[in-house]
């Protein structure tokens, strides 16, 4: 019996496509929202809860390391709704060929980093 498979697959070895790459961070980011939500609920639910718990609430938001997850919690948004966006335009049938995919992952990391910025100079 003849064994044709590959004895070592060196993983490091293998190359993603642009628009596969682009395709697991929208799904990392949708993980990353699941998370991202919770926390920013804990925050609502904190400054609803009463006005010590408000201001306190305030008091967190200003700190750096707050801001900076909130400012993740935002990139995570910015990218799977732009990624989303972009799998629907896939749904219609724009953008299949291998030509309009990786068009489309440059556009979705352009416009995504775009965002990203704009967002981090919005929130400091």
């Amino acid at each position: 019996m003849t064994d044709e498979r590959p004895v070592n697959l060196e993983i490091t070895s293998l190359t993603f496509p642009l628009a596969a790459i682009a395709s697991i961070l929208h799904r990392i980011s949708g993980v990353g929202l699941f998370f991202g939500m919770s926390i920013l609920l804990y925050l609502l639910e904190m400054s609803l809860s009463s006005e010590t718990e408000f201001e306190r609430a305030i008091k967190l938001l200003e700190s750096s390391l707050i801001k900076l997850l909130i400012w993740l919690i935002m990139l995570a948004v910015f990218y799977h709704l732009i990624a989303g966006i972009k799998h629907l335009f896939l749904d219609l049938g724009i953008g299949e060929s291998k030509a309009g995919a990786k068009f489309g992952a440059i556009t979705t990391f352009l416009v995504f980093s775009l965002a990203g910025l704009l967002g981090g100079v919005w929130l400091w």
